[in-house]
Order: C-alpha cells, then structure tokens, then sequence
C-alpha cells in the first residue's frame, strides 16, 4: 500500500506542478484551447496517442472484447494504429491545420460555420458535442475507478471525485499546453506500464505458449460459433463480423471526434506531421494492440464476468492476484494516466466549444477576452462534474457509454468533416443530414436497442460517408467565389528545406 501511494502522490504532484508552469504561459484563449498552435511533434503525438486511448479501452474494452474474440481482439488495437492513427494523421493532419488556420477556426463547430456558412450549423454542432461528450467522459471515470477501488478497497464514487478534481486542476489552470506537457509524461507511463502488464499476465500462465495453449481449450459462446474449441485463439476468433464492427467504430471514428482532430489544430510545422504520424502509429499499436492482446486472457483469470461483478471488473479482478505491489502500482498509475489525458482533452473541447461557439458568438459577441477564459475555466468544472454525476449511475457498462458518445459525434461529424477538407462540393445540407444520421440513429437504438451500440456506431459512420456525397450531389453549392477563396489556402507557395523537398531543376537541352 505504501508503494501504491508514494506512486499516486509523486504523480499528483507532477500533474499539479505542470499545471502552475503552464498557466503563466496563458495569456489568451488561443494560448488555452490551442496553445498557440505551436505544439512540437512529440507532445501532439502523444496527446492524440494518450487522448484516443483511456480506462475505457484498457479495462472496458479490454475486458469485454478480450472476453467475445480472445487473441482476436488484437485486431481492435492494429486497427485502431493504421486507421485511427496512421491514416488519420496522413490524410487530415495537413489540411486540417492548413484550413483551419486560413478559416481562423479554433474549434470544429467554427469549421462547421465557415466552411459550410450559417451560424445555425455553429450552435447545434456545439450542443452535439457537449451533449455526446459527457457519456464519455463518465464511461473514462467509471474505468478509472473500477481499478482503484480493486487496489485502494475504496468506494468508487470517492476514486471518481478525486480523479476529477485532479483533472480540473491542471487542465482549468494550464489549458491544451498544460495537457499536451501532460499527455507526453503519462504516454511514457502507459507504454512502459502496458509491456509490464502483459509480461506479468502471461507469466501467471507459464508463458506465451502455455496461455495460448490454455486459451484454445475454452467452446465458443458465439452464435456463429458455438461449441467450437480453439477459436479464442484463433486469428479471426469466434464472430468476425461483430468484431469488425468494433474494429471501425474504434478506428474509424477519430476521424471525426472533435477532440482527436482538435490535435491537429495545433501543429507546429511540417516536420511535426511526419514525425508525429510515425510516433502516433507506434503508440497506438503498442498501447492499443497491447491492452485488447491482455484482454484476451480473461479466461483464464475469471469463470464468468458475473463473479466479478460485470465484464468491467475482469481487467481489475486478472491484474489483483497477479502483480506485486510495484507492478500494481504501476498498473494504476498507467490506467490514471491513461484516463486523466483524455478527461483533459474531453473537457478542455466541450468548454471550449460551448464558450466560444455558443455563449461568446451567439449572445456576447464582444465578450473580454480575460471574461472568455473565466467562462471556459466555469464550464470546465461544470461538465467535469456533470460526467461525474452520470457515471455514479449503476449498471451503466463503459462499453455502452462509449460506443454511444462516439457513434454519435463520429456519424455526425466525420463525413462533414472530411469532405469539406477536401471537396468543394460538399454542401451544407449533406452536412445537415450527416447530424441528423449520427444523433438520430444512434439515440434510438439507445431506446429500443435494435443492434449493439457499437453496431450501430459503425454502421452511422459508414451510412454518413456514403449518403454525404449523395446528398451534395443533388443539393444547393456554395457561391463559388467563396469555396476558391476558402480552398485557396491549398495553393499558397511556401519555401521548404531540400531535406524535406528536392527543387525540381531546370532541363539542359543539347543540341
């Protein structure tokens, strides 16, 4: 206990002291959501890394998924790395940066407006997002404190409000910067303590080959399957279709979650993008393919998910009777890394985008900035204690609350998102009708439970990016005087170094 505790205090107190530096650095809103969009290669890459991946993959994910696909759920962690990380950065990093300085947007709802034109688009964007965040953040908060109260014997509710407090500290006092400096040292913690974990799990086995071994003695659960053996330690596990569908709402939905492509927002320069792609893919894949890898030996930890009170306490239950105090410590400490980066990152884009997008343009359009970055720190408090609030409801799975937050934010954002990086044909009416798909669908199937939510967040995100194009087909373009205008940032010339450029030489013709 007192390894435990020395670990968690050191922490703390990095956290804070991290949070104090970098709040005189913040000298406008800029500075605070942004960071001045001068963040280096290494902190963007681990903030994106460290805010994609929290206690939700860790422990609910993890456990829920290892326990349906076994070692097949790894694939949930190599998609997350070449979908979610490498082609994200590829494909959005550039031009997101290069548009959304030209259009001085600072959130995705401003894109929204300027891109596409008409505040209403702003103002319910920024709803969305602040509604469909907060399911979110209280699934981070319940992973967070299944583990802590597995370590600590503490009621989870306690865990729950001495995480947010901590959170709030250093995100209301130091902004993007504070969290970026952050996300880098808890990146750090969670690769070193995710190898850790792992080797200590399979360990407790007698090794790779013994757990593997193990592992393949276990029928199927699955329909498709069932009764068969060996298929948990199979390539593609027991139901590959159900397990795509995790695949592309885990992977697939950055590309439109507000607080992933905000990461762009602040690159530095172009060596930053290619840097940061190679060190974000690299993450995800260690950190991803790491915990779903981990997961899969559930099996052989628990008899049932009910013994532990619920497929959110496998993870916990696996790693109590098998680390030494050290390891656990190392354990918590990475789960809270984990999980406090992206609370930062959550709660720092729903205030922000509710400030600026809603309050600030919408009804005080001559707001101080000092009074701006009053109300961002208010409702950054407010939206921490709001998640705390429903993620103390019972019986609520992380798994559940997730897949509903990011169904939602990506069938409603991703296809606009995208296509207006890229297409000046994109309309704003298809635009309109991507919202009306992601939140429409995704909040029904939350009623009347048709499919999975994490179905039903693949299939919006596909369903978006196949009707978005349709819909600008055969509806009103804007003026295209504006869309040359706005897609001219494409074309300015800029001067680059022969290391990242070869000038193109003049041809000597000889006659």
């Amino acid at each position: 206990m007192f390894i435990k505790v020395l670990l968690l205090v050191v922490f703390f107190s990095s956290m804070v002291g991290i949070g104090l530096y970098c709040r005189r650095r913040v000298k406008n809103v800029g500075d605070f959501v942004l960071g001045g969009r001068s963040v280096g290669p290494w902190l963007t890459a681990f903030s994106y890394g460290t805010s994609y991946f929290s206690a939700v993959v860790f422990i609910g994910y993890a456990g829920q998924f290892g326990w349906a696909y076994g070692v097949s759920a790894t694939w949930i962690g190599i998609g997350n790395a070449v979908i979610g990380s490498l082609l994200a950065w590829m494909i959005l990093g550039r031009r997101t940066r290069i548009m959304t300085k030209a259009l001085s947007a600072s959130t995705m709802p401003e894109f929204f407006e300027k891109r596409y034109g008409g505040r209403l688009i702003k103002i319910v964007a920024s709803m969305i997002i602040f509604t469909f965040l907060v399911p979110y953040t209280a699934s981070v908060y319940k992973g967070l404190s299944s583990l802590f109260a597995q370590a600590f014997n503490i009621d989870y509710i306690y865990c729950m409000i001495g995480m947010a407090a901590l959170t709030g500290i250093y995100v209301i006092l130091g902004g993007y910067m504070a969290t970026s400096i952050s996300d880098f040292i808890q990146g750090i913690i969670m690769l070193v303590g995710i190898v850790c974990v792992i080797g200590a799990v399979l360990n407790g086995q007698g090794g790779f080959m013994e757990a593997i071994n193990r592992l393949s003695q276990f029928e199927s659960e699955a329909a498709v399957t069932a009764g068969q053996q060996g298929v948990y330690s199979s390539f593609f596990g027991p139901d590959p279709i159900n397990l795509l569908g995790v695949v592309i709402l885990t992977s697939l939905g950055t590309w439109g979650l507000p607080q992933m492509v905000h990461k762009f927002y602040s690159i530095k320069d172009e060596r930053s993008i290619k840097t940061g792609t190679v060190i974000s893919t690299a993450f995800a894949l260690i950190v991803a393919g790491g915990s779903y890898f981990n997961g899969a030996f559930g099996r052989l930890y628990v008899d049932t998910p009910a013994s532990v009170g619920g497929f959110d306490g496998i993870i916990p239950a696996m790693l109590g009777g098998q680390l030494n105090d050290l390891l656990m410590g190392i354990v918590i400490v990475l789960v809270l890394s984990a999980s406090m980066s992206t609370l930062a990152s959550l709660v720092l884009t729903s205030s922000s985008t509710l400030t600026l997008d809603l309050i600030r343009d919408q009804f005080v359009p001559n707001m101080k900035n000092t009074h701006q970055m009053l109300i961002i720190r208010i409702l950054c408090a407010a939206f921490i204690v709001l998640s705390v609030v429903i993620a103390a409801v019972p019986n609520s799975l992380i798994t559940s609350l997730m897949s509903l937050s990011w169904g939602a934010l990506g069938g409603a954002f991703l296809a606009p998102f995208m296509y207006g990086l890229f297409w000046k044909g994109a309309t704003r009416a298809a635009a309109w009708v991507s919202f009306a798909i992601g939140v429409g669908f995704t909040s029904l199937n939350m009623v009347f439970e048709w499919i999975s939510p994490t179905n039903a967040g693949a299939i919006v995100m596909i369903a978006s990016l196949i009707i978005f194009p349709l819909v600008s087909l055969v509806t009103k373009k804007q003026p295209r005087e504006q869309l040359d205008k706005i897609f001219s940032c494409y074309d300015e010339e800029v001067t680059v170094r022969k290391r990242y450029a070869l000038k193109e030489e003049e041809e000597t013709i000889v006659h």
